[in-house]
Order: C-alpha cells, then sequence, then structure tokens
C-alpha cells in the first residue's frame, strides 16, 4: 500500500493549508513567496514568512491520521509519501518517509556551495539570526523546500514512482493539482492499483478514483485502521 499526504492532513493539527483562505500572510500569499524569484528579490522578506510558519509549527503535534500512518509504516511495502514539509510524520515517527517537498526545518546553501551538505537541520524558534548563512561559505542560506517552479529531488521522485507499484493507493489531504505529485494517482490506478481518495470536498482526483471519502483524514484513517485491524 501506498499513502500520498497533503496539507489536508496536517490541518487538524492547526498548520494552516497551503490554498486555503487562512493562506494569507500580511498582504502576500504563498505563491507570491514560495520562488527562487521571490528570494532572489527579498530574501529577508521570505525569511521573515518561514519564520512566522516555522513559530506557528512548532505548536503543533501529529494528529490521528499521523499516528495511523507511522504505525502502517512499520509493515513492508506500505510507504507514505508527503508533499508536506512541516515533519509532522517524521514527530510520529513515520518509516522511511518520501519528503517530496523537503523540510521547513532544513536549510540549503543558496549558493549550492560543493563542501555543504545537501541539506542541514535548525529547529530553533526563533532562528537567532533573521536571514540563516551557510556555516560553509557563509553566503545565504534558504529553506530547504521545493518552490514553485523547481524540480523536486529526482531520488525523491524516484522512490515515489517506484512506489505507485501496489495494489492499493490512498491519496489524502490533497489537492491533486500540484504536479508531479498529483500525477503519482494516475499512475497507480494505470499499473491496477484500487485507489481512494480522503478529503472532505471534491478535487479534480474525485470523479476517476475508485472510492471517493468525504472525511477529513484524522477522522478517516482511524475507522480504515478499526476496519484493518478488525476491531469493528
Amino acid at each position: 500500500m501506498t499513502i500520498l499526504t497533503g496539507a489536508g492532513v496536517s490541518a487538524a493539527s492547526g498548520v494552516p493549508t497551503f490554498r486555503g483562505a487562512d493562506g494569507l500572510w500580511r498582504q502576500f500569499r504563498a505563491t507570491d513567496l514560495a520562488t527562487p524569484e521571490a528570494f532572489a528579490r527579498d530574501p529577508a522578506l521570505v525569511w521573515e514568512w518561514y519564520q512566522w510558519r516555522r513559530s506557528q509549527i512548532a505548536g503543533c503535534q501529529p494528529n490521528a491520521a499521523h499516528e495511523v500512518l507511522a504505525r502502517w509504516s512499520q509493515q513492508p511495502n506500505w510507504i507514505v509519501a508527503t508533499q508536506n514539509v512541516d515533519d509532522l510524520h517524521v514527530r510520529a515517527r513515520t518509516r522511511d518517509l518520501i519528503r517530496l517537498h523537503g523540510s521547513i526545518w532544513e536549510l540549503s546553501c543558496w549558493g549550492r556551495c560543493a563542501q555543504s551538505p545537501r541539506s542541514w537541520r535548525d529547529e530553533r524558534v526563533p532562528m537567532p539570526d533573521p536571514v540563516p548563512s551557510c556555516p560553509t561559505c557563509g553566503r545565504l542560506a534558504r529553506p530547504a523546500v521545493v518552490w514553485f517552479g523547481e524540480s523536486l529531488d529526482r531520488r525523491d521522485m524516484a522512490r515515489a514512482a517506484a512506489a505507485t507499484r501496489c495494489d492499493v493507493f490512498i491519496a489524502a489531504g490533497t489537492s491533486s493539482v500540484v504536479y508531479p505529485a498529483a500525477g503519482l494517482m494516475g499512475e497507480a490506478k494505470a499499473q491496477g492499483a484500487f485507489t481512494i481518495e480522503i478529503n472532505p470536498e471534491a478535487t479534480a482526483a474525485s470523479d476517476i478514483v475508485d472510492c471517493a471519502i468525504q472525511q477529513g483524514a484524522e477522522n478517516a484513517f482511524p475507522l480504515l485502521d478499526a476496519q484493518l485491524t478488525g476491531r469493528v
């Protein structure tokens, strides 16, 4: 089984959804700030937004959906991939998590200096420097997340593509509009997987899946878990 999660899975934990009405920050929207162009133009503004987001997420805890998926991930060939950068799946101890869009708790060198690692972790809230720098070369550091206009890491995408070869594919809490991750459902279906969507509202994928469950992930996953373990 493969499960792909989006922002809706973390909504019950209090993490603002990326595209929802609560996505407004000052006079900007996420799509105005989560780009390489925005960072090149005004890194202080982009970091101010990310520092605010980190402070919001720091007080959030994994919800019932994260906990169920963490338990499922302990089984062989049960794989969780996420578009979320909040790392609540990590805090729930999800095994071998595929983080397609990176992590808000990691940084990378904006100049991509050869000596620095792919990313490094920094969970301080607030961070001591409003605009962090690379500890190796001293140039600007950026959030180690995938921005609009950037490609997903090839290694992460290869793992996710391989995970579409499964018996059951579940997409939960995702709008099914952000590619290439949104294409994983179609790939799984084309390879014969039984496809399930979990989302309180209909999405672009609702008419093509084998089963659409219009519930929040924090309610749907415990019910599915109970059925799978014979507790109902």
